[in-house]
């Protein structure tokens, strides 16, 4: 007893000590100013993505949250858009537009209208993904972490680049995890038909997202458009909705997450920093937590998967028969 008095005790300092400096952070902001640009933030109705929603507008860009659930994303349109007040005044502004993922056809749908009504497009975040689900199927019949977490992504950004292309400099923004480390991209059961194991299919998603980021990467250069891609740490979101915990443990559960895991804020500020960062002006192909530059795993790094993956993405989606 008194060594679990002595455990939740540390842990209520800890926790009190990250909620302060989490609030000086977030009061503070990340500075600059992205007046005059137009951002795509996918899954910004919570989470990672509407904190760098939050941070952008107030950094005076044009937001535009892809959201799957509208009515969702207009509720925290509205709350952002109070949170953020009369500072988004001279630049900034919030637009929801639906997009779900999980649907090649949405994904189009989304994309034509985007280039129909935005003359510019400066950077683009693919921050949405799901984690750990049982197993399921997209429309389109795809297994869904990777359905979503990759392909989805991939259709998109791939349909956008002519726009990021004519408004460079321009910045693709990748959220991975550090999770990709026990990821295999199985070329034969790509879409789980023969096993699945969520945790496993979860990695083998977010690996492919940072394959994806150096093949873009490197089809890219010289054209003005940058591509990176990052990790955010462990972050307080509902991205783990699927993961059950016994009911006993979620007191303790929660109380760890509070005092130990990244607040959405955050979790936000690499994504935030790749996104608006004069530092990274210019930079491309890399991988960064912590608003820095780490190191990858050979596996992340290899150039013949990274383009074989690319070239079956394309057939997956549909932009090769």
């Amino acid at each position: 007893a008194a060594a679990t008095a002595l455990a939740l005790g540390g842990g209520l300092l800890l926790a009190a000590w990250r909620w302060l400096r989490g609030s000086a952070r977030a009061a503070a902001g990340p500075g600059g100013s992205m007046r005059g640009k137009t951002v795509i933030i996918t899954g910004a109705n919570s989470g990672l993505g509407r904190a760098a929603a939050a941070e952008l507008l107030r950094m005076r860009a044009r937001v535009i949250m892809g959201c799957r659930d509208r009515a969702r994303a207009e509720r925290a349109a509205s709350e952002i858009r109070a949170e953020v007040g009369e500072r988004a005044e001279g630049g900034g502004e919030l637009v929801v537009r639906e997009l779900d993922l999980a649907s090649l056809r949405s994904v189009r749908a989304f994309c034509h209208r985007v280039l129909q009504e935005e003359p510019r497009l400066d950077v683009l975040i693919n921050n949405a993904g799901i984690f750990q689900c049982p197993y399921m199927k997209t429309e389109d019949g795809f297994e869904m972490q990777f359905g979503v977490n990759h392909l989805g992504h991939f259709l998109l950004t791939n349909l956008l680049l002519g726009l990021l292309k004519n408004s460079a400099p321009s910045r693709v923004v990748v959220v991975s995890s550090k999770l990709y480390k026990y990821g295999e991209i199985n070329f034969e059961d790509l879409n789980s038909e023969i096993s699945y194991n969520k945790s496993f299919c979860y990695s083998r998603s977010k690996l492919a997202n940072i394959l994806f980021a150096r093949e873009l990467a490197r089809r890219l250069e010289g054209t003005g458009v940058t591509v990176n891609s990052l990790h955010p740490g462990i972050v307080r979101t509902n991205l783990g909705r699927y993961v059950n915990i016994p009911l006993l443990a979620k007191p303790l559960f929660n109380l760890v997450s509070w005092a130990f895991f990244k607040t959405p804020l955050e979790g936000a500020q690499t994504s935030i920093y790749l996104a608006s960062s004069p530092d990274v002006e210019g930079v491309s192909g890399k991988y960064f937590g912590d608003c820095k530059e780490e190191e990858l795993l050979p596996k992340a790094m290899d150039d013949l998967v990274a383009r074989k993956l690319w070239d079956i993405s394309e057939v997956m989606v549909g932009l090769l028969k």
